[in-house]
């Protein structure tokens, strides 16, 4: 990935969190917990979804490929994290911290499309509820989503193959404890105004163009709601929309801290709690938001609960 002549850095070592071992213990125990019970609140969205009809709708399946992201987002930088937790040094070669650097844009990518897809699923749904089934087929569905997946794949392929190519000659200490985007770019020789302006660009577009799909829905789905005759349709129908409202809000407060903003040289400890959020929280608290207030949800969770109690 790198050539000799280009980089004299064969490796980088993550400053992580703090070095003190009670405190080390301590957030392993954290994050060890949040990482076991993210995969299985996820898992458990995407068999619920996939073994009940009554849940083979849009909203459903979009659902499921968000748990399904939200798996990976949460085993691209978790897993590496708790081992640097039982070692002093905390090292990770060039090739594996593009990799996660990658991944990390190409799951938060997949993840913006998908939730203005939600987003404008939503719309269709409140705005335009009797062209719905027709608008939001099955295969629409299914080819919406791969877009997003493709759209997520190939994005960041261009920025990162431009990122790997640029010369490490300096300082290998990465002030986070994961391969990011904005520490990352600290660290290549000579002058970065170019590349930091560049990726600058190509997340102010991405990020902001998505927040604008998801804003002009919303602004839509609002009017039509107030619209509403009666107060209790206007319920059902905003309560339909809330829990995708708290995600985006939680995801794209931590996201458009971390991103939007035309300098990465000053890399602070508060940027490692944000990325926690995005990284860490988000994951977790997806299948609680979108199942706490899903009547659908809870019904077809009691029904496997009590079918796995009548097996045993």
């Amino acid at each position: 990935m790198l050539s000799e002549n280009q980089s004299s850095v064969h490796e980088f070592i993550l400053v992580g969190f703090s070095n003190t071992p009670g405190i080390q213990i301590f957030l392993l125990t954290l994050f060890l917990l949040a990482y076991v019970l993210t995969i299985a609140g996820n898992f458990i969205i995407i068999i619920i979804v996939q073994l009940h009809q009554q849940l083979h709708t849009p909203m459903y399946l979009f659902l499921s490929h968000l748990a399904l992201i939200e798996i990976g987002h949460i085993t691209n930088t978790t897993p590496k994290m708790l081992v640097d937790f039982l070692k002093e040094k905390k090292v990770i070669s060039i090739a594996g911290c593009f990799t996660q650097l990658y991944f990390n844009l190409f799951l938060g990518l997949t993840e913006n499309f998908l939730l203005v897809l939600m987003a404008y699923d939503r719309y269709l749904a409140i705005c335009k509820p009797l062209n719905y089934t027709t608008l939001m087929n099955s295969r629409t569905c299914r080819n919406l989503s791969l877009g997003c997946w493709v759209g997520g794949l190939l994005a960041p392929l261009p920025p990162t193959i431009m990122l790997c190519r640029l010369p490490f000659c300096g300082s290998n200490r990465i002030n986070h404890f994961f391969c990011d985007l904005a520490p990352v770019l600290t660290l290549p020789c000579g002058n970065k105004s170019f590349t930091e302006l560049s990726f600058f660009l190509f997340t102010c577009s991405m990020v902001l163009s998505c927040v604008s799909l998801i804003v002009v829905s919303y602004v839509n789905i609002i009017v039509t709601i107030l619209r509403m005759p009666s107060s209790r349709g206007r319920y059902k129908a905003f309560s339909t929309c809330s829990a995708h409202l708290i995600v985006v809000s939680i995801y794209y407060g931590s996201v458009m801290y971390m991103y939007i903003r035309p300098s990465v040289r000053d890399i602070r400890d508060s940027d490692k709690v944000v990325s926690v959020f995005y990284c860490t929280v988000t994951p977790f608290l997806n299948p609680f938001i979108y199942s706490l207030r899903n009547k659908e949800v809870h019904e077809v969770f009691k029904l496997m609960i009590v079918k796995t109690k009548a097996i045993m």
